[in-house]
Formats: C-alpha cells, sequence, structure tokens
C-alpha cells in the first residue's frame, strides 16, 4: 500500500511538472509599444509624392532616425536630389532668426512652390517676440488721423502693446546658397474658407445665410477680406425658400443646441458642383424635415449639460430623404429643376471631374463637373441598393436621360464614372458578373466591350493614356499564387487584350501615378517585411529606387514581425486569410490564451496586409500576454468576389462568428503554445457589435469579451449601412403604395445566453452608432441577471479622442484578470502615467 501511494504521488507531480502554465501579464512590454513611444521608433514608412505641374516632377519628405530629409525628383532626367542642404538650411535659419537650429532637427516645413517651380517659400516662427502690428487698425487710424483731436491737457495712460513671436516668410531658390526674406508676416487667418465658395473664375462666391443662398462679387468679396465689418460689401441674397433641414446650407453637426442657436445667423457654406465655365452651379437639396431627431448629451462641456439634436435616419423608417438636383446660372441668378422623381425613395450622386495630382497643393480648388460640354452626370439608386441608374442632364433645360442601368438582388456599388476622348466614351466599373470590372461605352450608353474580365475584383481607376488607349488600375486576386487581397497596378488595353502587372511581388502595393499616366510611385510591404517605395514607368519598368523604411530603432526594442496565415472557412472550402502576433519574449514553455481582434465589415476587414507600426489593438495587446490574431470571414471585404462580400447579407449579427470560432480552433490544433479553452474577442463599433454576438452565440467557446463602441441593436443604428448590407425590403400593396420591411437580429435577444464575461464601453456623445444601442444592451443584460462590466467614456465621439489609450488598459485588465488570471486593483493606471511629467 505504502509503494502505491509513493507511485500515485510521484505520477502526480511529474505531472504537474510537465503541465504548461498560462505566462503572467506583461504590462511593462505593453507599455513599451505605446502609440507615444512608437513615433519615437518609427518613423516614415511610405513615399507621399506631391507632384509638380512642370515635368514628371515630384517632391517629398521622409524621415529615419537621423532626422528628415527632402528630396525633388525629375524622372525626365531620371534624377533624385535632397531639395536643399540640411546642414546649410540650419545655418542659415540661425543667422536670419537668431535661433539655433541643427540639421537633424529642423523646423517641420509647410513648403509651396512658387509658380515657375524653380523655388519654395514656407515661414518659420522664432523666439523673439514683437509688438502685434493689426494692418486693419493701423489703416483705420491713418483714415481717421487728421480728423481726431486730442486735448492736450488730457494725459492717457499708455497702454502695454500686445506681444507676439515673430515670423519669417522666406524663400529658397532651388540651388541657390542662402535663403530670401519675402516679409515678417504671419500667414493671415482665414475664416471665411470655412463657408465661402469661389467660382473656378473668382467672378462671385456663394455662401449660406439662413438657409438661404447668397452672393458676392469679386470686388466686395476682396473688400470683406480685406475688412470683414466694412458696412459697403454688398451682399445679395439669391434664394428665399430655404429653411431648416430643407435648405440650401452646410454645418453645424456636431454643435450643440446652445452653439448651434448662437451661430444661426453666421454666413454657412453651400457647398455643390461648378460648371467648368463658373457659368452654372450643380446643387443637391435634400429634405429631411420630416426625418425625426436624434440626441447626445454633452455632460463635460460646458457649466450646465447640452444637448445636441440632430436627424438621424433609422433602417426600416418609412421615411426617408427627399432628394433634388438643381442647376443655378449665375449670370442671370435663375435656377432649373432637373425632373426627377422626388417620391420615389432613392439618393442622388452627382459625378465630379477627377483632381490631377499636381493640384494637390494648391490653395484654391474647387470642384468641377465631370463634363466640360454643357452636361451633368449623376447617379440615381433606390433606397434597397438593388436598382442604379447613370444619366446624362442637359445643363441649360435639366432634361436628363437614362444611360446606364445596373440590378442586382443584393446591394450595388460604385465608382466614379471615367468620361474620356473628348466626352465620347466612358468607362464604368460595375459587379455584375459577380466580380468588379470596367465595361466600355459610348457617350449614349451603347455598351462597346467588357475591358476587363476573369475572376479578380478591379479595385480602382489609377489613369488613361487616350493616345494609347490604355487603362491602369490596381486590382486583387490576379495572381492566384499570392494572398487575393495584395493589390497591385495593371495595364490593358481598351479593347480587354494585353494585360500587364505593372508593380509585380509578393507583396501589397500603394500607387501614386503622374498626370502624364508616364511613372508612378510604387508603396509595398507585406505584414512581416520592412516596407519600400520606388517608382516604375508605366510600362512597369523600374526607374529608381526612393526609400526603405528605416526600422532600427523597433527592431532594437525587441519588436518581432508578426505571421500570416491561411485556414479554412467553417464551410470547409473557403480560404479565409489572417495574421498571427505573439509576444515578443514568448515562453514555449507556456501556452497562451487567444484572442481575436475584429471588425466584420462587410466593407472592410481588420486584418492588416502592408507593415504598421499602428500596432495598439493588435501588437500592443499581445505584449500583455496574448496570442492575438485578426482574419477575415465570408461577408467581409469586397476585395475578393461579390459572392464572399455579400455572404451577409441578410444575416448580419451571425454571419461571420462560425468563421471565427472554426479558424480558432484549427490554429490551436496546428501551434501547442495556443490555449483554445481561454480565447477572447475584442473590437470596436463593428466589432463591438461581433464580439458581444460571439459571446452570446458562442458562449461555451468565447471567454471573455471588450465591445467598444458597438451596434448591438442595428435597429437604432443609421438606414444606410443596415439597409444597405444586411438588406431592406421594398413592397407595393395593390394600391402602388410603397412601403419597406426591414428585420434584423439584434444581441440584446440573446442576452439570457451569456456565460462569460464582457465587457461593454461607450462614449456618451457618439453621434455615429447612439449610445442607445449599449445602453439597451445593457439594459436586457440586468434583466437576465447577468454580471457585466459597463464604462461611459464622457464626453467622447464614437473614436473615444483623448481616451483611447484609457480604453487600451481596460482592455488589457479585464483579459488579464479572465484570462490570465491576474487581477489589477491600484487605482492608478501606473503605466499611463510613466510618461507623464509630475506637475507641481
Amino acid at each position: 500500500m505504502k509503494n502505491f501511494i509513493l507511485f500515485f504521488v510521484f505520477l502526480l507531480t511529474t505531472s504537474i511538472s510537465f503541465a504548461q502554465e498560462t505566462p503572467k501579464p506583461n504590462y511593462r512590454a505593453a507599455a513599451k509599444y505605446s502609440p507615444k513611444n512608437l513615433a519615437k521608433m518609427v518613423h516614415s514608412t511610405s513615399v507621399n509624392p506631391h507632384w509638380l505641374k512642370k515635368g514628371n516632377r515630384f517632391w517629398y519628405a521622409y524621415k529615419t532616425s537621423e532626422g528628415s530629409n527632402h528630396y525633388i525628383v525629375d524622372l525626365d532626367k531620371k534624377t533624385k536630389k535632397l531639395l536643399f542642404d540640411n546642414v546649410k538650411m540650419a545655418k542659415w535659419l540661425t543667422e536670419i532668426t537668431k535661433d539655433p537650429y541643427d540639421a537633424k532637427h529642423l523646423p517641420r516645413f509647410s513648403f509651396k512652390f512658387n509658380k515657375a517651380e524653380n523655388a519654395i517659400r514656407f515661414r518659420v516662427t522664432s523666439t523673439e517676440e514683437v509688438e502685434v502690428v493689426d494692418e486693419k487698425k493701423e489703416d483705420k487710424k491713418e483714415e481717421k488721423k487728421d480728423s481726431i483731436s486730442t486735448k492736450k491737457d488730457k494725459k492717457t495712460k499708455p497702454k502695454k502693446p500686445k506681444m507676439e513671436k515673430k515670423v519669417y516668410h522666406l524663400e529658397y531658390k532651388l540651388g541657390g546658397n542662402g535663403l530670401t526674406i519675402i516679409d515678417t508676416k504671419k500667414k493671415e487667418k482665414e475664416p471665411w474658407k470655412k463657408w465661402a465658395n469661389i467660382a473656378p473664375d473668382s467672378s462671385i462666391v456663394l455662401y449660406g445665410k439662413n438657409h438661404n443662398i447668397y452672393w458676392m462679387d469679386k470686388i466686395n468679396f476682396k473688400k470683406f477680406i480685406k475688412d470683414e465689418k466694412d458696412t459697403t460689401v454688398v451682399e445679395n441674397q439669391w434664394t428665399k425658400d430655404g429653411e431648416e433641414n430643407y435648405g440650401y446650407t452646410w454645418g453645424g453637426r456636431g454643435q450643440d443646441n446652445v452653439d448651434k442657436e448662437k451661430k444661426k445667423d453666421d454666413r454657412k457654406g453651400v457647398w455643390g458642383t461648378w460648371s467648368h465655365d463658373s457659368k452654372k452651379f450643380v446643387f443637391q437639396k435634400s429634405d429631411s424635415r420630416h426625418i425625426k431627431d436624434l440626441w447626445v448629451i454633452n455632460s463635460t462641456g460646458k457649466k450646465r449639460p447640452t444637448l445636441e439634436t440632430y436627424k438621424y435616419h433609422m433602417p426600416g423608417e418609412q421615411e426617408y430623404y427627399k432628394s433634388e438636383l438643381l442647376i443655378f446660372d449665375i449670370p442671370t441668378k435663375t435656377h432649373i429643376k432637373v425632373p426627377l422623381d422626388t417620391v420615389r425613395q432613392q439618393s442622388i450622386s452627382v459625378y465630379r471631374a477627377p483632381r490631377k495630382q499636381s493640384d494637390r497643393d494648391d490653395d484654391f480648388k474647387p470642384t468641377l463637373l465631370l463634363s466640360k460640354k454643357g452636361k451633368v452626370y449623376f447617379s440615381v439608386i433606390s433606397r434597397d441598393r438593388k436598382k442604379l441608374d447613370i444619366n446624362v442632364a442637359d445643363i441649360n433645360t435639366g432634361e436628363y436621360k437614362t444611360l446606364i442601368e445596373e440590378r442586382f438582388n443584393t446591394y450595388i456599388e460604385s465608382r466614379p464614372l471615367v468620361l474620356f476622348n473628348n466626352e465620347t466614351e466612358m468607362l464604368h466599373w460595375a459587379e455584375r458578373d459577380g466580380w468588379a470590372h470596367f465595361y466600355l461605352y459610348d457617350a449614349n450608353g451603347k455598351l462597346k466591350n467588357q475591358v476587363t474580365e476573369g475572376d479578380y475584383h478591379v479595385a480602382n481607376f489609377e489613369g488613361l493614356n487616350e493616345k494609347t488607349r490604355t487603362l491602369y488600375f490596381s486590382a486583387n486576386g490576379v495572381n492566384k499564387e499570392q494572398d487575393p487581397y495584395y493589390a497591385h497596378s495593371y495595364s490593358i488595353n481598351l479593347n480587354g487584350t494585353g494585360l500587364k502587372t505593372l508593380n509585380p511581388g509578393d507583396f501589397t502595393a500603394r500607387t501614386s501615378m503622374s498626370d502624364s499616366n508616364q511613372y508612378f510611385v510604387s508603396n509595398f510591404s507585406r505584414v512581416n517585411t520592412v516596407p519600400k517605395s520606388e517608382v516604375r514607368d508605366a510600362n512597369g519598368r523600374k526607374v529608381m529606387d526612393l526609400e526603405t523604411a528605416d526600422l532600427s530603432q523597433l527592431f532594437a526594442s525587441g519588436y518581432k514581425f508578426p505571421e500570416p496565415f491561411k485556414v479554412k472557412a467553417d464551410d470547409g472550402i473557403t480560404d479565409i486569410y489572417g495574421v498571427m502576433y505573439k509576444p515578443f519574449d514568448m515562453d514555449s514553455t507556456k501556452v497562451y490564451p487567444l484572442l481575436e481582434y475584429v471588425y466584420p465589415g462587410p466593407q472592410t476587414e481588420a486584418v492588416n496586409k502592408s507593415f504598421s507600426y499602428r500596432m495598439d489593438r493588435v501588437d500592443r495587446m499581445a505584449q500583455v500576454g496574448f496570442i492575438v490574431i485578426t482574419l477575415g470571414n465570408r461577408g467581409g471585404h469586397p476585395d475578393r468576389s461579390k459572392w464572399y462580400h455579400n455572404y451577409g447579407y441578410g444575416n448580419l449579427r451571425d454571419y461571420g462568428l462560425a468563421d471565427k470560432k472554426y479558424a480558432a480552433q484549427q490554429l490551436a490544433n496546428k501551434h501547442k503554445f495556443i490555449d483554445i479553452e481561454k480565447v477572447g474577442i475584442y473590437g470596436h463599433s463593428g466589432g463591438g457589435f461581433m464580439s458581444t454576438a460571439a459571446m452570446l452565440v458562442y458562449p461555451d467557446f468565447f471567454k471573455a469579451a471588450v465591445s467598444s463602441a458597438g451596434n448591438h441593436d442595428n435597429n437604432v443604428y443609421n438606414s444606410w449601412w443596415s439597409e444597405t448590407h444586411h438588406g431592406v425590403k421594398e413592397e407595393i400593396d395593390a394600391k402602388g403604395k410603397v412601403s419597406y420591411k426591414y428585420k434584423i437580429d439584434n444581441n440584446q435577444s440573446l442576452a439570457k445566453n451569456l456565460k462569460g464575461h464582457l465587457m461593454l464601453i461607450h462614449g456618451d456623445m457618439d453621434n455615429n452608432v447612439n449610445p442607445a444601442g449599449t445602453i439597451r444592451m445593457a439594459n436586457e443584460l440586468i434583466k437576465a441577471n447577468k454580471r457585466f462590466k459597463f464604462m461611459v467614456m464622457p464626453g467622447q465621439r464614437h473614436g473615444f479622442g483623448s481616451m483611447t489609450e484609457y480604453s487600451f488598459w481596460l482592455r488589457a485588465d479585464h483579459f488579464s484578470k479572465y484570462l490570465l488570471g491576474e487581477e489589477n486593483t491600484s487605482a492608478d493606471f501606473m503605466f499611463m502615467n510613466l510618461d507623464k511629467p509630475l506637475k507641481r
């Protein structure tokens, strides 16, 4: 008996010694990779080209651990040069401002090239203080000087002058040997930019007051800019039928009712689209008077809590925005209405001329119509998003005709129309064969041919060489050997022949093509490679390497790349792609809880494809002591087939959950360091909705969740998202009356299923996903006698703003307690305070 007991003890102790342990939470490692600390370790990771108007040239800034450099690239000459020498620039700035500058610590410049594009202009602020000079007041003093008499026997006490830091407006001629001082005036504030809509030829300015359109001519607008209080400025009222929620002005969203009342008589923007000759102005007017109100309360901003009221259309409500399309004639100050059926529930979108890359840095960028020939191209989509018409209207009469019709049983998506060849041809993007492709039409709406074709997704138009009839575009899934989400640039002839990859490689790329369509900048990487940038020509030949990101400090900190993976969806057939993030100090003797970071889309998926140092939600969470994964699901990203994207249509709560669960099980079978008995899930917005749903649909699998800003009840979320991606049914009765039926499953109906540990977080000023959805979820959990955590973020909108870091540590605490078995009870988030100097 004694020997048996000893043998039993031996077996017990042996099994214990071989049991793998859960790691302890490592908050210090997570703190190391806070956004503030990462900003010190990672700098530029891509080239952001500022294309110039003359030649195939661009400039860009690039920052490494050695400081920032500025370059100018001339692709016609195949050269890349420093825009200026940092050492010399520091010397010149020091000599002029009398402040010390260093080559590695130059100020952050905001450049403007002159018209000749042979010099740059910029401002720097010195530490020297000078007396504030108000030129407008000085001018008035001069005007009144002779008419004002003063009493000599009265002595006036001189006022202490108001001081400000001196500003230098400087010019550097490229290749020069010094800086020229243009003036010492600071850049004037331009508050009028918030409301002034200036015609392309600057002849007239449109704006709004009291819901109506007003206008000034060029002379009076110049007078107004010089002196806003000039009583001789002539303002002209154009319309008189505008009223609240059925007017011509834009603005006010995000203001509480107190501010809205204070600013009701202020000038506001009138935003529309100009004809190229400045003689017409196209405006979309919306009637939302009948749309019901929604509210949030600002409890922290003012002495008294204030109410914010805004129009908000919810899914299934019979009322809908009534849209009108108006064409204003500038010379005659009259307008006409495009004769659309305003009874039908539909949305209108006017096609606009694409902006040139070289216009990016222009101060004046008017919004122009797509056509230069007196035509207004616009689309109309039905409320259920199943019927899309592309139309063209005569700009003088408003009469229109339909050129292209799209019909589908799920929602229709679209891209901007491309008009070319002297406006005799059009390129139209559509998913009519189950994949996104371009179709070539003539100006009358007759299909000439399908340009791109195959089982791949055309993402975006990038350029068009009309002379060679070559289309440039980005696409996903062309190379079947690669991750289908990897984007590349391609060229193809408009007759559908000659498809060519322009930036091949096992990576995903983001490109910027020159206005000439001769060259493009390509920024490329994977999640597990160092980002690089290069220039290629229109034939795909590499012209030059630009940059390789400096990640030396990041790697020195102990950083390790995450790992891409591929598993099967719950159907056992569909490939699902994801990324796994591990603790950098991973211990092979331990098993780690698994966390899934989710965002179901369907408009996107929360899966990085290129390297990103914005790791707050994944890499950083892993350092606490978890394996963190992000992965797609059927019904997710549109970069795959229409079938994949629309899989969740009609089932917007549960459609992705089975894939998330099955993927976790597959990874646990493959990797012994994953503890499949400790699976957590978290997400924001749609991810907040999905993470809570996962806890309630699979309560024995998902053990803990943190759901922030979730739209748990899509009956109180905006109609565009819900009715588009879930669907709304249009019904017509025997009398021809149209009604809309909407039914969707919500999270709170499953509150009784909760078994694990759930935390809900929401901003009380969220005017996107109203707090009502989370409050309803909490209400049903309480009714079901469930324990859960609920945190309100005071004064925060949808993204949590300044409380984002706080929400990270809330999440870390929650998963630490319930998955790692260690609870933090200190009142202070110690690791939030490490970077903050104590103020005495």
